[in-house]
């Protein structure tokens, strides 16, 4: 699956776009593996094969091309994805929320699992302040409001709490996968579906 190719597409038809659709694709390639902080502009020149001054055409800054790829990122990962598989694998919400953790179990499983690029740049930008760290919250805010929203439809009160309580389950199995838990979504459907036991008269 290749999620955001017609993003991607779209972009190139751009005039002028070509080159900066490089940049960003070189810089999504390595920043959701290696983080924001081990990769500097240098090596994302090299990687895209443009030169400095056309990098800085683009994006005027390091933070701006970091602020372009966590906007793909919610794209390609969060809504090309994530939303997409969970949607396509059952018409009940109750059991799309299930799905979220069947979906991860086959991100865990891969050899090129990257974790959540959200979570790796709070951790390494930790100002509340800082630009990228609010972006980073309020992409994770859209994943939690799309729980949020399964979760309404499935007939749980306050469904915000319950979100918030479900996404600490995502949360969580993401980084134990990270610890090298491979099972780790398979326990976290488990603990989830005595979570909707509790929450609802739907058997999970």
């Amino acid at each position: 699956m290749s999620p955001g190719v017609d993003a991607v597409a779209s972009a190139r038809s751009k005039p002028g776009s070509e080159a900066r659709e490089r940049i960003l694709e070189a810089a999504y390639d390595l920043f959701s593996h290696q983080g924001i902080r081990a990769v500097g502009i240098d090596s994302i020149i090299e990687r895209s094969g443009v030169a400095r001054m056309t990098l800085y055409r683009h994006f005027a800054s390091k933070d701006a091309l970091v602020l372009a790829f966590l906007e793909r990122r919610e794209e390609r990962w969060t809504i090309g994805w994530l939303q997409r598989e969970v949607e396509d694998r059952s018409a009940d919400p109750a059991q799309r929320l299930l799905a979220i953790f069947d979906v991860f179990d086959g991100w865990f499983q891969r050899p090129d699992f990257e974790g959540c690029s959200f979570v790796n740049v709070l951790l390494e930008i930790t100002d509340p302040a800082n630009e990228l760290h609010q972006a980073s919250v309020e992409h994770l805010k859209r994943i939690r409001a799309f729980v949020a929203g399964l979760a309404t439809e499935a007939g749980i009160d306050d469904p915000d709490a319950f979100a918030r309580k479900w996404y600490i389950l995502m949360k969580g199995s993401i980084v134990a996968a990270g610890e090298g838990d491979i099972r780790a979504a398979r326990r976290a459907r488990e603990i989830g579906a005595l979570l909707l036991a509790q929450t609802t008269s739907i058997s999970a």
